[in-house]
């Protein structure tokens, strides 16, 4: 086997700057919101690249916010979806909806890069549609450099 056979070429990486300027954004929008959020950005593979809390917002928010993200970068589809997505498959619905870090709100988006799925941002601490408008902002600051 070749060298160029054993390896494979490096996908696109999300930046931390860009990750910063998610999080950023969605803070933003939950302030002209009147709430407190917890917002987050992983990578392709999970890993948190950037994170914001504001103060006063809810404590299990945190977790819901990373896991968000990670469930929308894992799957390439956003969070609240997953019960449309799994519908009457009890099956699926039992296996899949007790893994760890799975979460089935609304808040968490896949962040795709020319049909490549290379991150995930999560926002919590509003309502469902609430967290959504604040992740979508935080996709619309990725706009130009996506």
């Amino acid at each position: 086997m070749s060298n160029a056979q054993m390896f494979c070429p490096q996908p696109w990486t999300l930046a931390w700057s860009a990750a910063a300027l998610a999080v950023e954004s969605a803070v933003s929008k939950a302030e002209e919101l009147g709430i407190k959020i917890h917002a987050a950005v992983v990578d392709g593979h999970g890993n948190t690249l950037a994170y914001l809390r504001m103060p006063g917002a809810f404590f299990h928010s945190e977790g819901l916010a990373v896991d968000k993200a990670y469930t929308a970068a894992s799957f390439g589809f956003p969070s609240g979806e997953w019960m449309q997505r799994v519908g009457g498959d009890e099956r699926l619905r039992i296996g899949l909806l007790t893994r760890p870090r799975l979460v089935v709100l609304g808040g968490g988006f896949p962040i795709l890069h020319e049909g490549m799925c290379v991150g995930g941002v999560g926002v919590s601490g509003g309502s469902e549609e609430q967290d959504d408008i604040c992740a979508q902002a935080a996709l619309d600051a990725l706009v130009p450099s996506c």
